[in-house]
């Protein structure tokens, strides 16, 4: 994760091309060597910061009550997991990739990537948790729309330059776009 905040940092702050794997692993007080054994490429060193939200919002569904969340506890999952964890110097750092990925290929690959891997284990947890008697094609449309809605709800916070909490803030957004979406109303 050291090594994913300080590509995240050196990105946002000059751009991918401007950034070398040497310079990452320099600031990260690694040696080159060690900077490949995690990442193959520069761009794919930020990939554990970027997923981390993801990962604390399944963990948190998944750990909920074992059936499917209502939508209130769906939305509030999405707010813990953008609320919790991440320090504002962290936040503003993604929101540098996030916009530095507008014009960089490959960071907006690994973007969506990161989005629809947790948009399969999304669809696995609540596969889980429906039981067999569960509508699959439900389900994997409710997964679709949950990861569609906090992808474009980060997108909008960091192209609009939003606030860190409150209203415009990467957790009202996340709301604003499954209430829009009517995420969770598969009961």
């Amino acid at each position: 994760m050291d090594i994913a905040r300080t590509a995240a940092r050196l990105f946002a702050e000059h751009g991918t091309s401007e950034v070398t794997a040497d310079q990452i692993a320099a600031e990260s007080g690694v040696a080159l060597r060690t900077f490949y054994r995690y990442s193959r490429t520069k761009e794919e060193a930020v990939e554990p910061m970027l997923a981390a939200g993801a990962q604390r919002w399944l963990a948190d569904i998944a750990a909920g009550p074992h059936r499917l969340p209502t939508p209130e506890e769906f939305e509030a999952a999405a707010v813990r997991s953008l609320t919790l964890g991440d320090s504002p110097e962290d936040l503003e750092i993604t929101r540098g990739l996030l916009q530095a990925m507008e014009t960089d290929p490959a960071l907006r690959a690994i973007w969506h990537r990161i989005n629809l891997e947790s948009e399969r284990d999304l669809n696995a947890v609540l596969l889980k948790l429906a039981g067999p008697q569960s509508d699959p094609f439900r389900l994997r449309l409710t997964a679709a729309a949950a990861a569609g809605a906090i992808r474009v709800a980060l997108e909008l916070w960091a192209v609009e330059n939003g606030p860190a909490e409150g209203q415009g803030s990467p957790a009202d957004l996340v709301v604003r776009c499954m209430r829009q979406l009517h995420i969770a109303e598969y009961a």
